[in-house]
């Protein structure tokens, strides 16, 4: 990126935003199973016998066609849809801003209705377009209390989980604005893959700890993997976290996608630091419930992902650390630059010492690509997120371009 590249919020792209949504208090049928939404139509007076039928119209519609209004549904009856439309939604999340970097990365921050005596809730989620795929980056929580001391994100207080439907939504409503659902065409100035799905990965790596979220997390990622529906390959769903260890084997047994682990240290007194959640899961144990992951092999290998700090952990010897905390684990290991953040004490290591870093990882016989920074420029970049309800004032962001390009030449 350039000093010339980096924008300020007046030279983001405007693009045409959702109208906002009346705060229902209707229950969503999104996130809901096979079973659970069965139960929900008998609950209104679905016939026994109509129910199975009933379900898999609805599934088609909602996940395969992509509809957010039960008026749509063109082979459901009348007076079923006007039954649907009293008791239930579909409706996505209210878009409060969409922001586009100059690489095409794309950050939404949603609205979310209150849920019972709760208020509405805002979080973010970042599409990243690529060269034959395109990652979409999750949120599982509002906020997060992991406090890692290199995240943004951390700094902003756990306000509550997100369900399996507002886990979903930010899936289906990304798919709707980059025009990824049959008979839609993407808003003008969307960047995207040149062919095929533009929604093809999804990660579970936005704010939260996915893990501290485990049954609505589950839920939402087998939906999105079912074969009738969403039809995401589980090799394609990747879920971090921190290091949840009790967690960690039921995520693969259960869930049987993609494992990536938030590593950042090896050593037990710095990941304690920049990691907190070390000090309850050290590193022995991390590492044992990786090498019990259900299906590792060299072909389900895990991620491990190490940011780098300048003059923390970055130096020959942690590189040594890594290997051999390695051992015996088919993984790799992605090496992500420090994306600075406002009032951030870290600096991001130099790009020549990342590179000998990477260099000596490869030659011990371990992939670890160095994963280039994407959306920056607009805060949508890994350990950046953080939701508008803890939004920067206009000097801290104003400062922080300033950084930007005043640091440019630094990483």
């Amino acid at each position: 990126m350039s000093a010339t590249d980096v924008m300020t919020p007046s030279k983001l792209k405007p693009m045409p935003l959702s109208q906002p949504v009346e705060l229902s208090p209707k229950p969503s049928l999104i996130g809901l199973t096979r079973e659970e939404m069965g139960a929900v139509l008998k609950e209104k007076g679905v016939a026994d016998k109509q129910i199975k039928m009933r379900v898999s119209q609805l599934w088609n519609w909602i996940y395969v066609r992509g509809v957010s209004d039960f008026d749509a549904m063109v082979n459901v009856s009348k007076d079923m849809r006007e039954m649907l439309k009293t008791h239930f939604t579909i409706a996505r999340p209210e878009i409060v801003e969409e922001q586009v970097s100059n690489d095409g990365t794309r950050k939404w921050l949603l609205r979310f209705p209150p849920r019972g005596a709760g208020r509405p809730v805002e979080i973010e989620a970042v599409y990243i377009p690529e060269e034959g795929r395109g990652t979409l980056c999750i949120s599982s929580q509002v906020g997060c209390s992991l406090t890692c001391s290199f995240c943004h994100t951390g700094t902003q207080r756990l306000v509550r989980n997100l369900t399996a439907e507002e886990i979903l939504s930010q899936l289906l409503l990304a798919r709707d604005r980059l025009g990824d659902f049959p008979d839609r065409e993407a808003p003008q100035g969307t960047i995207m893959p040149a062919e095929g799905r533009k929604v093809s990965n999804i990660v579970m790596m936005g704010m939260g700890e996915p893990l501290y979220n485990f049954d609505s997390v589950k839920t939402a990622l087998l939906i999105a993997s079912d074969g009738d529906g969403l039809s995401l390959s589980k090799r394609r769903i990747t879920l971090s976290t921190s290091g949840v260890v009790p967690e960690i084997y039921r995520t693969g047994e259960e869930i049987g996608v993609m494992l990536a682990i938030s590593l950042h240290a090896v050593r037990d007194d710095l990941r304690d630091m920049l990691v907190p959640i070390n000090k309850k899961y050290p590193l022995k144990e991390l590492m044992d419930a990786c090498r019990a992951y259900p299906g590792l092999s060299n072909a389900r290998r895990i991620t491990f992902e190490y940011v780098m700090l300048k003059g923390v952990n970055d130096s020959l010897e942690d590189a040594k650390g890594l290997i051999q905390l390695l051992k015996g684990v088919p993984a790799k290991i992605n090496l992500i630059p420090f994306n600075p953040w406002p009032g951030t004490n870290y600096q991001c290591s130099d790009w020549e010492h990342i590179e000998k870093f990477a260099d000596f990882i490869n030659s011990a016989g371990y992939a670890s690509p160095i994963r280039t920074p994407r959306g920056r420029d607009i805060l949508a970049a890994c350990g950046q997120l953080k939701s508008e309800s803890e939004r920067m004032r206009k000097t801290e962001r104003l400062a922080f371009e300033a950084m930007m390009i005043a640091n440019h030449g630094e990483d």
